[in-house]
């Protein structure tokens, strides 16, 4: 017996046909773009190992990322999460360190009649024309000296005043005054103990008023790259 079909059969069989086709096709087409994937994503780790043995902490966090980010289901990806974390938790802590130490600058110079050794910081807050310089000072007449140096016209200290400060949180009052010569200065009476605290804290809190129009601030100083040995210590006085 003879079999017909009916004509929107043949139609449909034809369009299955074709997508077979264009589904075979589109597979050929993405296999040399996954291998080209594949390649560079090879290429780009042994970048980034080459990097870890030159101890590039930064470039090779960069490049781990980028590998994480672009190829993230590759051979590449498996072997960069298994060492990228540690790195970038050590880059990250190096970074900080040399934030913090890039804060203080050290001197070592003629001043008045003597030789001074300073080490000095600002304020992180307030910032830009408002920084207050928080100064350590060695001087072969004078002694050692710890002060905070503004400008405008100083601060507001009568007579003897104690400031609202923190260590690391932990409240402190420190005692100051204002220099007699009209310096924008307040001297910190008991610059050992403040000294001592200081080398224990990262960050130190001080509440101070300003002579400009008596206005209130609280000066924060994020004190935890202070290196001890870069402030030079001084002959004493024969």
């Amino acid at each position: 017996m003879k079999l017909t079909f009916h004509p929107s059969v043949a139609v449909l069989c034809g369009v299955l046909a074709l997508a077979g086709c264009n589904s075979q096709d589109q597979e050929q087409a993405a296999a040399p773009a996954a291998t080209a994937q594949n390649d560079e994503a090879a290429r780009k780790l042994d970048t980034y190992r080459q990097l870890q043995r030159i101890h590039n902490d930064e470039m090779t966090v960069t490049m781990g990322h980028d590998i994480l980010d672009r190829y993230p289901d590759s051979a590449a990806a498996k072997e960069v999460e298994q060492t990228l974390p540690a790195i970038e938790k050590r880059w990250k802590t190096e970074s900080e360190k040399r934030r913090l130490d890039a804060l203080w600058s050290y001197q070592v110079s003629p001043m008045q009649g003597g030789t001074q050794s300073t080490a000095t910081i600002y304020s992180s807050q307030p910032s830009g024309n408002d920084r207050v310089r928080l100064v350590l000072r060695r001087h072969t007449e004078w002694g050692q000296n710890a002060f905070l140096y503004g400008g405008g016209h100083g601060f507001v200290c009568r007579g003897n005043c104690t400031l609202h400060a923190t260590f690391d949180g932990k409240e402190h009052g420190i005692k100051a005054f204002a220099p007699s010569t009209g310096e924008p200065a307040l001297m910190i009476r008991d610059d050992k103990d403040f000294i001592a605290r200081l080398q224990k804290t990262k960050k130190i809190t001080m509440d101070v008023t300003f002579a400009d129009g008596e206005k209130e601030a609280t000066l924060v100083y994020e004190v935890g790259g202070f290196d001890p040995a870069k402030w030079k210590a001084l002959p004493k006085k024969k």
